[in-house]
């Protein structure tokens, strides 16, 4: 329990620091970083507060479910994420991927010369791109073990391919 109380702690004190370093955004894009940033230290954080209460009821013996609930929360806090721009999902065995949550693409395209499979990928942001965010995501990354994804969408081929 005293590890979430002191995980909370270090989200809220980066949720402060992101707060405060919003102040220098002067593009529209790096705006859009800190708020998806934010966003998502309030979703952690949030997580962790449900991880809390259901510990306190384990404890307290009065919910017979809460130990199940409790390793289900946890679980699916291990594979929490930040994603500050682009998420793509692919179906391999369809051949679809989505962008975003949006709708699924089909990737196989065929005609006379043959079957081609196209996917899009995920290109990481640099650190110049990020800007005063670069260490504070790495800051995060390794002070609360909480991946934080800076990708966007490239549709541009390989010359191989």
């Amino acid at each position: 329990m005293y590890q979430n109380l002191a995980l909370y702690t270090k989200l809220s004190g980066f949720r402060l620091v992101v707060l405060a370093n919003r102040f220098g955004c002067d593009t529209d894009v790096s705006r859009k970083l800190h708020e998806r940033l934010l966003e998502g230290l309030e979703a952690a954080a949030g997580r962790i507060r449900t991880i809390m209460a259901l510990e306190r009821r384990v404890l307290a013996g009065d919910d017979e479910y809460a130990a199940y609930r409790l390793e289900g929360e946890t679980e699916i806090f291990g594979r929490f994420t930040i994603n500050l721009l682009d998420e793509l999902d692919i179906d391999f065995d369809t051949h679809e991927y989505r962008i975003n949550g949006g709708d699924w693409s089909i990737a196989l395209t065929a005609d006379y010369t043959g079957v081609d499979i196209d996917f899009p990928e995920l290109i990481a942001l640099a650190d110049d791109e990020l800007g005063s965010l670069a260490p504070i995501i790495k800051d995060i990354t390794r002070q609360t073990g909480i991946a934080v994804n800076a990708s966007r969408v490239s549709y541009i081929r390989c010359g191989g391919s």
